[in-house]
């Protein structure tokens, strides 16, 4: 059972979403919050196995809720749901640990995709983010891309491979299904990766590899 805390100050949103998420069988909404700072509260007390914050709400913001998860329940992935899409959110999301940005207007289908992506060990974003962002990097200077190569060398081949299959969105099952692999072997590999680039998470990660070249194909 993927365990999932929703926080936002919507009330009647939060209904909707609770709703579409409990279809799915696989998923129950554990607690919902109004704020982030009851977020992170609840997130205490029930150590939901991902968040789903919403950017803009009183007391706390998702940003800092996500910071403040990040030091309380780092076992929880956090995922940003926002009306907003401007790539300076999604930075700071991503900065702050987030592995998931999901926008509000999004087909409600792409609320379980995300949430079973999340847990299956994924980064998620939603496809009109991740296609803006792909372009920028694909389209960036020589310098940028010199710097990216240089940081992915450290890593051991079957570092760089695991990196490859990351930053195509491909969650650790997948990985290790396609390096015939276990899954636990994938995570230690990942979890190097993060260590050794000096990247908080897997979308920090996903970049990189797309910065580096490492990914050809969107």
């Amino acid at each position: 059972m993927i365990r999932v805390l929703l926080a936002d100050d919507d009330a009647v949103l939060r209904v909707g979403v609770a709703a579409i998420l409990g279809s799915d069988p696989e998923i129950e909404v554990v607690a919902e919050a109004g704020d982030g700072a009851q977020a992170v509260e609840l997130a205490r007390l029930h150590r939901p196995d991902i968040v789903l914050l919403d950017i803009r709400m009183p007391t706390m913001d998702g940003l800092h809720a996500a910071a403040e998860l990040r030091r309380a329940v780092p076992e929880a992935a956090v995922v940003m749901l926002t009306t907003f899409d401007e790539d300076d959110y999604v930075t700071r999301a991503m900065d702050e640990g987030a592995v998931g940005f999901l926008l509000k207007a999004a087909d409600p289908r792409e609320l379980i995709i995300a949430v079973r992506a999340v847990a299956g060990g994924a980064a998620y974003l939603s496809p009109r983010i991740a296609h803006r962002m792909i372009t920028r990097f694909r389209t960036g200077q020589p310098a940028r891309r010199r710097t990216a190569a240089e940081r992915v060398a450290v890593l051991s081949p079957r570092e760089t491979e695991v990196l490859g299959l990351v930053g195509q969105g491909l969650a650790n099952q997948a990985v290790a299904t396609r390096l015939h692999l276990s899954e636990g072997t994938v995570k230690a590999h990942v979890s190097a990766i993060l260590t050794r680039l000096g990247v908080r998470n897997r979308v920090q990660a996903a970049i990189l590899a797309y910065e580096a070249g490492l990914v050809e194909d969107v």
